[in-house]
């Protein structure tokens, strides 16, 4: 069975942990209403894609 030859040092096993970032989810803006949405997903706001009312959005049913 094959083991290290030598222990790693902890400073040299957390530098080649450095790359193992998470990173922002990329947002574009609704043509219709311009609020922040992950591309190619149905606008929650006013309920398009790709111009099209996909949901219907009605205030009065909320109320």
């Amino acid at each position: 069975m094959a083991v290290p030859f030598r222990k790693i040092s902890k400073t040299r096993g957390r530098m080649r942990r450095t790359h193992y970032k998470i990173s922002a989810n990329g947002t574009v803006k609704c043509p219709k209403c311009g609020a922040e949405i992950r591309p190619h997903r149905v606008c929650p706001e006013c309920g398009t894609y790709k111009g099209k009312d996909v949901i219907k959005k009605n205030e009065e049913a909320t109320k």
